[in-house]
């Protein structure tokens, strides 16, 4: 095998592998595809099979910008969402995300899709990377008075007024938002279509979870940390036999107290 060190130790080759950054698997894969040793096969099968969900998710990140790209001649596109409009207990939270031109975040979606732990991962990234993040809380009380429509235009609002810089453009995760000049351009089911609105998606949810975590010291019989405020069955349990919390959103719980 002219041009091949078979000399090179296994344990020498697994650790170059490791080490390997993904986005440059294809050196590995070419260096040692003549190496005929099966654990060695067996390392270079499994750097094509990442290589090959690497490239897949960079083509799909990729799509995720079409929105950004169209309204290119935008400086500051912002992307919005909001997360906890169902749970019985907890604020709205919403977010609004205003990411560099051309950001390439990996693995980025609808925070729903994502685990706790790459959320948490995600997050990190995003309020590293982002141009400005601004968030919006609206409480329970608010969300009684007000009703929750107008409770999610309301935290959205304040996210937008929180950012560090001003917006050309808003895409948002489906709906218009009263009461705000800037030009809107709302996208069904956006936080998997947008970079930019799962970013705010991502962001809101990663917040509010936090606080519903930490709600959960206060009020340990409800299991805020494991719901985070939704109607789950040892949720609606607790709501009955303890009542309901400062917390809870009176107007959602009615048919439980």
């Amino acid at each position: 095998m002219k041009g091949l060190d078979m000399d090179i130790k296994i344990s020498d080759i697994k650790i170059e592998y490791e080490n390997t950054d993904i986005s440059n698997l294809d050196d590995f894969i070419r260096k040692y595809s003549q190496d005929s040793r099966t654990s060695v096969q067996g390392m270079v099968k499994k750097a094509i099979k990442n290589l090959d969900k690497y490239n897949m998710e960079l083509a799909r990140i990729e799509k995720m910008k079409e929105y950004e790209r169209k309204y290119c001649e935008y400086e500051y596109i912002c992307g919005i969402d909001e997360v906890g409009r169902g749970p019985l207990a907890g604020p709205v939270v919403a977010g609004a995300v205003i990411l560099p031109k051309d950001c390439t975040i990996l693995y980025v979606n609808d925070s729903k899709k994502l685990s706790e732990k790459k959320r948490e991962e995600l997050y990190d990234i995003i309020m590293d990377q982002a141009v400005s993040v601004g968030l919006g809380f609206v409480d329970n009380n608010r969300i009684d008075e007000i009703n929750i429509l107008q409770a999610t235009y309301e935290a959205m609002r304040q996210a937008i007024g929180k950012l560090t810089v001003k917006p050309d453009l808003l895409l948002n995760d489906a709906v218009t938002i009263p009461e705000v000049s800037i030009k809107q351009v709302p996208i069904i089911k956006g936080d998997a279509k947008s970079i930019s609105i799962a970013a705010a998606s991502i962001v809101a949810k990663v917040t509010r979870d936090r606080m519903m975590t930490e709600l959960s010291d206060s009020y340990p019989e409800y299991d805020f940390a494991q719901n985070k405020g939704y109607g789950s069955a040892k949720h609606i349990e607790a709501i009955k036999k303890y009542g309901p919390t400062p917390i809870h959103r009176r107007s959602f719980i009615s048919n439980f107290i």
